[in-house]
């Protein structure tokens, strides 16, 4: 982590002593301030949510947004030029719009911003230009208009306080990193963690677009959206599964295979696209984990005879052929899917990606209906 500066602690000073960051100043209409309190609020509309279980929005009036996240972290969002309640309770945090000098370390909430067209409200990132491979983002970083402000774990404090930063949007990666998130609100910059990676559902993590929606005013752009992507997936849906099995990998530097657990939301898109995902839980251990890495030879005994296999390209980059995946291990010349040609790989995007999981889904249902001549979005065939 790096340390505060002289000057990082000047400024906080005079934040303080100007009341910038504040929660407590009143607006003002024609002149007369306007003031309202916590327990006259009445948060009588929710928004309407079909998969995600991990967040709620609910509103009170035009001006107030009451947004709860794991049941635990809870914030109050203030239109601009509202008045901040009287008697907030303390574990309330208060956020202002507009939210547009954001900080972004969870890459997977930039897909969201992307497409509510709102990539300009993000002017610091937890992550380097080469490492993102969002256009916008890429391009907004080769631009000066997002510059890298350090990971998770080690945030450049001055940086992010000399922009202005109004919200940091983290990971739960920050939970590692306890000492980080205390400084960040220490600092006066509410920390918002996102947690779509605890839906029990892949539809519940590409919903958590209305959750960024609602910070931006753009619910009525979310709800379209995520409308069209479950409608790309309503024949799917209906269709019934095929009997063929699907095994998700990756061949680590030490010669292990890293699998996942049947529980995870790629399980569950293979489930969801018609496949009975090939498991290997009970080598597991019992933890939050969604992956766990086992032995070439137990990966070989359940999924020998997988009709389909998928590369995961997230550490060691993207195989394109055949001969690179056996290079990898000789044992894999024995698989059927390798003999037979229906090997894919995942692309390295995917991880970023997060509204399109439903294109992971018509993928793997493609793969499976042996469709080679469908535009695959996330999978590559293996010559």
């Amino acid at each position: 982590m790096k340390r505060l500066t002289a000057a990082v602690l000047a400024l906080l000073l005079m934040l303080s002593l100007c009341g910038c960051g504040t929660a407590d100043a009143p607006a003002k209409t024609d002149g007369q301030t306007v003031s309202v309190s916590w327990d006259e609020l009445v948060f009588d509309r929710t928004m309407p949510l079909r998969y995600a279980q991990q967040f709620t929005v609910e509103y009170a009036g035009e001006s107030y947004k009451r947004i709860t996240i794991n049941n635990d972290r809870v914030y109050l969002l203030v239109a601009e030029g509202a008045a901040v309640p009287e008697g907030v309770p303390a574990g309330v945090t208060v956020l202002h719009q507009p939210l547009d000098q954001i900080y972004l370390v969870a890459a997977a909430a930039m897909d969201y911003f992307d497409k509510l067209d709102a990539v300009g409200c993000i002017t610091l990132s937890g992550k380097k230009q080469s490492d993102w491979y969002i256009q916008r983002a890429k391009d907004a970083m080769d631009s000066g208009a997002l510059v890298y402000a350090g990971k998770y774990s080690e945030p450049d404090y001055e940086l992010i306080l000399s922009q202005g930063c109004d919200l940091a949007v983290e990971n739960t990666m920050i939970y590692h990193s306890p000492a980080v998130l205390e400084q960040l609100e220490r600092l006066g910059i509410p920390v918002l963690v996102e947690t779509s990676s605890y839906e029990t559902q892949p539809m519940g993590r590409m919903e958590w677009i209305k959750l960024y929606a609602a910070l931006l005013d753009k619910e009525d752009e979310a709800e379209a959206l995520f409308n069209e992507k479950m409608d790309s997936v309503a024949d799917v849906l209906e269709q019934q599964p095929t009997g063929k099995t699907v095994a998700f990998f990756y061949i680590t530097s030490s010669g292990a295979v890293n699998v996942r657990k049947s529980t995870d939301y790629v399980a569950k898109c293979v489930a969801i696209a018609g496949g009975d995902y090939v498991s290997f839980d009970e080598s597991a251990e019992d933890n939050a984990q969604s992956t766990v890495n086992i032995q070439m030879e137990s990966f070989y005994h359940g999924a020998v005879d997988a009709d389909v296999l998928i590369y995961n390209s997230i550490i060691d980059g993207e195989l394109h052929t055949l001969d690179e995946l056996v290079a990898l291990d000789p044992l894999m010349a024995d698989f059927k899917a390798v003999k037979s040609g229906n090997v894919w790989c995942l692309t390295k995007n995917f991880y970023q990606e997060s509204l399109e999981l439903s294109d992971l889904i018509l993928d793997v249902n493609h793969a499976l209906n042996d469709a080679p001549d469908t535009a695959f979005h996330f999978l590559t065939r293996m010559k």
